[in-house]
C-alpha cells in the first residue's frame, strides 16, 4: 500500500487501520472505517481515496470513480493522497489519470524531485514519449543528475522507434539524441556504463558504425564491464556491419585462444576466413595484419588453428566439446563449398565416433552430433550405429536376454545411440514385427533404467524417460500405418511413464496431443494445468488447449482455457491503453481479475529499466508487447471466446442484443491486425527424433499459419454478422428511404451484406486451400476445424441463414402487399435450411466409441459435427428471432384491419405459414437430436470397457492397469461432452418453443 510517512504525523495514525483492512482484503471494514474518519475530518482527502479503493474492490466502480474525481479536482499535493490515487487509477486500468494527477502536483510544487520523477514514470506507463522527454529535462534542471538527463535522451530514441516516418526518425530524433550525448561527452560528464550503452545504441541506429566502434574501443568503452566480453562482442558486431573481415577474424581468433569452447566465435572465425578467401585478401607487407592482430586468410591456416585447439584441449583438465565440433563444422563448410581439402581434417564418421567415445555419456552428445549426421553417407548409417554400440559397456543378465547398462553413464551412451538410430531413419525402415520387438526392448530398458532413479525426487526426471518416449514414437508410426491398437498402447506407456516421472513435461504434452486426436478432452485440462504454464507459454503452447476444448464439446473447460490465455494477454496490455476503462469481453475476461497490482506488466518492466539504466532493454520490451498484441493466438482466443459466450448465453440467460452490447461488439469494427499477425506458437515443443524429410518443415509452418488465418477470418466474419442482427431489429417506415438513411438502418443492412460477401470470399479461399490436401506431421501443427466445417454442411447452413436475414430485411422494407416473390423466396429458404440442418444431423449419427475385433475405436469427427450442429442451430434461432421481430408487427396490423372490416377471413400472407412450419420443423429436429444424444449417453454408460481384452501380447500385467485407466478416461470424457452438448440443446429447444408469432 501507500507509504505511511512519519510516525509523528497524526493523519498517518488515523489512516493506519484503513490501510491494514485494505492490505488484508477486508474492504467493507475499510469503507466503514473511512466513513467514520470522514465524519470527524471532512477534509482528510486520503481517507476518501482509500474509501474509493474499497468501493472499487467491492465492485462499485462508478461510486469509486466519482469519489476519486472529487479528490483529484482539488489537486492534492500530499504524498498519501497521491499514492492512494495512483493505486486506485491503476486498479481501474486508467493510467492516463495518473499523469493528470502529477501534472497538477508539479504545477503546485514545481521544485519537487519526487513529483517530477512520478510524473515521468506516469508518462512512461502510457507511452507518452514526447512528454517523457520534456519531463526528464525539467527534472534535470531541478536536480542535475545524469540519470535524469539520459531518461530524456532515451525518450528521444523511443520517439524515433515509434515514429511512423523513418526519415523523421533518422533526421530529427536520433541526431538530437546524439547531440545531447555528445555534449555530455565533451564536458566529460559520462559516469555510468548505461550512458555509454545508450550512446552506442544511438550511433548503431544512425548506422554510424565507425563512430560506434571508436566509442567502444576508446576510453568510454572501458566502462563496459557488467557483461562478460561486452566490449569484444560490440566490436565484433561493428566489424561485421563494416565488413571488416580481417578484424573479425583476428578478434575471434584471439578470443578462441582465451576460451576454445566459445561456439559463437568459431562461427565468426569460419565466416571471416571464407569471406577473406573469397575476397583474395592478403596481409599488408610491413604493417600489422589488422587492428586486432594476426589474421588467418587460408584454409590451411584454419585447419592448423583447429588442430592446435584440439591439441590444447587434450592438455586441459576439463574436456571441452568446442574444438572437436569446430572440426566437424569446418568439414561441413568445406564440403558445402565443394572444396577438396576436407580430407586434411579426417573422416567425419571416424571423428564422430571419437567424439562419441569422449562425450557419449553426456545428454548433449545427441544434440551435438544431430547437426552433423548429414556428413555421413546413408549407406554407412547402420555400420556407424553398430560401431557406436560396440564401445558401450552392456552386460546380459540371467533374467533378460537383452544386454543392459550397469551404470548411468552406459545408459546415457546407449540412449544417445538409440536417438541417433531414430534420427538416421533406421527405425522407420523396420517392418511391423521389428517395430513391435523394438518397442518391447525399449520398454524393458526403460523399466530397468528406473532402478538408477530410485532416489530421484518427484520433480526430477528419470534417467531412462527417453526410452519410453522413443517407444511411443514407434507406436505412433504403427498407428499412422493403420494399426488401431497402437494408439492405446501409446497412452498406456505414457501414463505409466508419468506415474514414475510426474514432472516430465514431454509425457504430458504427448498425452495432450494423443487424447485430443482421440476426441477426449477431459484428461487434457488436468494435464495442461499440471504443466503450470507461465506468462508467455500461454501464447506459445496455449493452442494445444484452446484448439480442442470447444470442438470436443467441453464448453465449461473451453471458457476456462480461454480465460487462462486472455488473463495473460490482458496483463500484457494493462497500463498501456490510454482509453478509458477495459473492454470486458473484447480483450479480457468478463470476470474479476483481482486488483491487477500483483500482475507484472510490460510497462512495469519498462519503468524498472528506466530506474536502473537498462536502456537497451526498453525497445525489446516494446517489441515484445507489440508482438503479443499482434499474436495470432490472442486474436483466435478472443474471437472464439465471444462466439462461445453467445452460444452459451445469447437468448438463454440474456438477449442476443444485451450479450453483444456487453461485449462492445460492432459489425463495422474489425480490430484484428491482419497484416501484422504473428504466429507465436511453439511447434517444436514436443521432442522429435524424426529425419529431416519427416520432420516439421518451414513449409509446414507457412501453410499452417495460412490455414489458421483463413479459419480466423471465417470465425471473425461469422461473429460480426451475428453482432449485426440486433442492429436491424428497428421499426422501419416502409418505402421511406430518407427516414431509413436518417436512422442509419439502411447502412446497417449494407454492412451485413458487405460482411456476407467477405464471408463468401473467405470460404472460397478456404476451399481452395484445402484442395491441396496438406498432411502435417503427426506431432506438427494441429489442423484447423475448417475441413469439418465445409464437409459436414455447417458452412452452407450458416451462409444461407445470413442470406435469409437479407431477404427478411427486404420484406420488412417492402411490406406484405407487393412482396409475393420475396415471400416465396423466404419460404424456399426455410425449406432448404431444414433439409440442410437434417443432413448435418445425419452426419452426427453413429457410435462415438465402438468396439471392433476386441479393439476400441473412437470417432471424434462425430463429436465435432455435433458441436457444429449446436452452433448452427443457435445461429438459426438468432436469425429466427429477427424474423419473429419483423413478422409480429405485420400480424398485429393484419388483425387490426380484420377487426375494422369485420371480415371473418382476411387471407393470411404465405410467409406466416412458412415461418410457423419452419419453427415447428426446427423444434422437431432439435427434439430428435436431443433423443439421439440420450441414446448415445445410454450406449456410453453401458459400454463395459473392462471386459475388453486388448489382444496384443505386448501388454504386461503392470501395463493392463494403465490401459484400463486410459480407456476409462476416454469413455468419461465422451460422456461429459455428450452431457454438455445435450444440456445446451435443451436450453435452445426452450428458446424455439417461444418462437410462436
Amino acid at each position: 500500500m501507500a507509504a505511511r510517512g512519519h510516525v509523528q504525523d497524526p493523519n498517518d495514525r488515523r489512516l493506519r487501520p484503513i490501510y491494514d483492512y485494505l492490505d488484508n482484503g477486508n474492504n467493507k471494514m475499510a469503507i466503514q472505517q473511512a466513513d467514520k474518519l470522514l465524519k470527524k475530518h471532512k477534509d482528510l482527502h486520503c481517507a476518501k481515496v482509500l474509501k474509493a479503493i474499497g468501493l472499487q474492490r467491492t465492485g462499485k466502480q462508478d461510486e469509486a470513480y466519482a469519489l476519486a474525481q472529487e479528490v483529484a479536482a482539488l489537486e492534492p499535493t500530499d504524498d498519501n493522497s497521491l499514492q492512494a490515487l495512483t493505486i486506485l487509477y491503476r486498479e481501474m486500468h486508467r493510467p492516463e489519470l495518473v499523469t493528470k494527477l502529477y501534472e497538477a502536483a508539479v504545477k503546485k510544487v514545481p521544485n519537487s524531485e519526487e513529483y517530477h520523477s512520478h510524473l515521468f514514470m506516469a508518462y512512461a506507463r502510457v507511452g507518452e514519449y514526447k512528454k517523457m522527454q520534456q519531463a526528464g529535462m525539467a527534472l534535470y534542471k531541478i536536480v542535475p543528475k545524469n540519470p535524469y538527463y539520459f531518461w530524456s535522451v532515451m525518450s528521444l530514441i523511443m520517439q524515433s522507434i515509434s515514429a511512423q516516418d523513418e526519415n523523421l526518425s533518422k533526421t530529427m530524433f536520433l541526431p538530437l539524441a546524439e547531440r545531447m550525448v555528445e555534449k555530455m561527452v565533451k564536458e566529460d560528464k559520462i559516469e555510468a556504463e548505461a550512458e555509454v550503452e545508450l550512446y552506442y545504441m544511438i550511433l548503431e541506429r544512425l548506422e554510424k558504425y565507425k563512430e560506434a566502434l571508436d566509442v567502444v574501443r576508446g576510453k568510454l568503452g572501458e566502462k563496459l564491464t557488467s557483461e562478460l566480453q561486452s566490449r569484444e562482442n560490440k566490436c565484433m558486431a561493428m566489424y561485421k556491419k563494416l565488413r571488416r573481415w580481417p578484424e573479425c577474424n583476428a578478434l575471434s581468433r584471439r578470443l578462441l585462444l582465451k576460451n576454445s569452447d566459445d561456439w559463437q566465435f568459431y562461427i565468426t572465425y569460419f565466416d571471416s576466413v571464407f569471406q577473406l578467401i573469397d575476397e583474395s585478401w592478403t596481409p599488408p607487407a610491413e604493417e600489422e595484419h589488422s587492428l586486432e592482430g594476426e589474421v588467418h586468410y587460408s584454409i590451411e591456416q584454419a585447419v592448423k588453428f583447429i588442430e592446435e585447439r584440439i591439441t590444447e584441449e587434450s592438455k586441459s583438465s576439463r574436456p571441452l566439446r568446442g574444438p572437436y565440433l569446430a572440426k566437424l563444422e569446418l568439414i561441413r563448410r568445406l564440403r558445402y563449398r565443394g572444396c577438396n581439402d576436407e580430407y586434411k581434417l579426417g573422416d567425419p564418421e571416424e571423428l564422430m565416433f571419437q567424439y562419441f567415445k569422449k562425450f557419449g555419456d553426456k545428454p548433449c552428445c545427441f544434440t551435438d552430433l544431430k547437426v552433423f549426421v548429414d556428413l555421413l553417407p546413408p549407406s554407412q548409417y547402420t555400420k556407424f550405429v553398430s560401431q557406436l554400440l560396440e564401445v558401450i559397456p552392456l552386460s546380459a543378465t540371467a533374467e533378460s536376454e537383452v544386454a543392459l547398462p550397469a551404470d548411468i553413464k552406459a545408459l546415457q551412451q546407449h540412449l544417445c545411440v538409440v536417438q541417433l538410430s531414430r534420427l538416421l531413419g533406421i527405425y522407420h525402415a523396420m517392418d511391423r514385427n521389428q517395430k513391435l520387438t523394438t518397442v518391447r526392448e525399449l520398454m524393458l530398458r526403460y523399466r530397468h533404467g528406473l532402478e538408477f532413479g530410485k532416489s530421484c525426487l518427484k520433480t526430477e526426471l528419470q534417467f531412462s524417460d527417453y526410452y519410453c518416449l522413443l517407444a511411443v514414437h514407434l507406436l505412433l508410426d504403427l498407428w499412422l500405418e493403420g494399426e488401431d491398437t497402437a494408439v492405446w498402447q501409446c497412452l498406456t506407456l505414457l501414463e505409466e511413464g508419468l506415474s514414475h516421472s510426474p514432472s516430465n513435461a514431454q509425457f504430458k504434452l504427448l498425452l495432450i496431443r494423443i487424447y485430443c486426436r482421440l476426441g477426449a478432452f477431459e484428461p487434457v485440462a488436468e494435464l495442461y494445468a499440471s504443466l503450470d504454464a507461465k506468462h508467455i507459454q500461454h501464447d506459445t503452447i496455449g493452442y494445444l488447449l484452446t484448439r480442442y476444448a470447444e470442438p470436443l464439446g467441453h464448453y465449461a473447460a473451453a471458457s476456462q482455457s480461454c480465460n487462462f490465455a486472455l488473463r495473460f494477454f490482458h496483463s500484457n496490455q494493462k497500463d498501456f491503453t490510454p482509453e478509458s476503462g477495459v473492454d470486458e469481453k473484447k480483450g479480457v475476461l468478463n470476470e474479476n481479475l483481482g486488483t491487477g497490482m500483483e500482475e507484472e506488466m510490460t510497462s512495469e518492466y519498462i519503468i524498472q529499466a528506466y530506474k536502473y539504466g537498462a536502456f537497451e532493454k526498453i525497445p525489446e520490451f516494446i517489441a515484445f508487447r507489440n508482438r503479443l498484441n499482434s499474436s495470432l493466438h490472442f486474436a483466435q482466443v478472443r474471437t472464439e471466446r465471444m462466439l462461445l459466450d453467445l452460444l452459451l448465453e445469447a437468448n438463454i440467460s440474456t438477449s442476443l442484443e444485451e450479450s453483444i452490447k456487453s461485449m462492445s461488439l460492432s459489425p463495422e469494427e474489425d480490430d484484428i491486425p491482419w497484416k501484422d499477425l504473428r504466429d507465436n506458437r511453439d511447434l517444436t515443443v514436443l521432442f522429435n527424433w524424426d529425419p529431416k524429410d519427416r520432420d516439421i518443415s518451414e513449409e509446414h509452418r507457412k501453410l499452417s499459419l495460412e490455414e489458421e488465418t483463413m479459419w480466423l477470418r471465417i470465425r471473425s466474419l461469422t461473429l460480426r454478422l451475428v453482432s449485426g442482427l440486433p442492429t436491424l431489429s428497428h421499426t422501419i417506415q416502409p418505402k421511406n428511404s430518407e427516414k431509413m438513411a436518417e436512422n442509419g438502418v439502411s447502412s446497417k443492412i449494407d454492412t451485413v451484406r458487405s460482411l456476407l460477401q467477405q464471408l463468401e470470399a473467405a470460404v472460397d479461399s478456404g476451399k481452395k486451400f484445402l484442395e491441396q490436401k496438406i498432411q502435417y506431421p503427426v506431432l506438427g501443427p494441429p489442423p484447423t476445424r475448417m475441413a469439418g466445417f465445409f464437409s459436414n454442411g455447417s458452412c452452407q447452413c450458416q451462409t444461407s441463414l445470413f442470406y435469409l436475414v437479407s431477404d427478411i430485411y427486404e420484406l420488412d422494407t417492402s411490406g406484405l402487399e407487393d412482396s409475393a416473390e420475396i415471400q416465396e423466396r423466404i419460404g424456399n429458404s426455410f425449406k432448404s435450411l431444414v433439409e440442410r440442418l437434417t443432413d448435418l444431423f445425419n452426419k452426427c449419427k453413429g457410435d462415438l466409441i465402438e468396439v471392433r475385433d476386441g479393439t476400441l475405436k473412437t470417432h471424434p469427427n462425430l463429436l465435432e459435427n455435433l458441436v457444429f450442429f449446436v452452433e448452427t442451430i443457435s445461429i438459426a434461432l438468432w436469425v429466427s428471432s429477427y424474423c419473429d421481430s419483423v413478422l409480429r408487427p405485420f400480424k398485429s396490423n393484419l388483425q387490426k384491419k380484420k377487426k375494422k372490416k369485420k371480415e371473418s377471413s382476411v387471407a393470411m400472407p404465405p410467409v406466416f405459414t412458412h415461418f410457423l412450419d419452419y419453427v415447428t420443423e426446427l423444434q422437431t429436429l432439435t427434439s430428435n437430436v436431443i433423443d439421439h444424444i440420450k441414446g448415445l449417453e445410454i450406449i456410453l454408460t453401458a459400454l463395459k470397457l473392462e471386459e475388453l481384452s486388448l489382444k496384443d501380447t505386448l501388454l504386461l500385467q503392470e501395463e493392463k492397469k494403465f490401459t484400463k485407466t486410459v480407456q476409462g478416461k476416454v469413455q468419461s470424457s465422451y460422456h461429459h461432452s455428450i452431457q454438455e452438448i445435450g444440456e445446451l440443446l435443451k436450453k435452445r429447444l426452450d428458446t424455439i418453443k417461444k418462437l410462436k408469432i
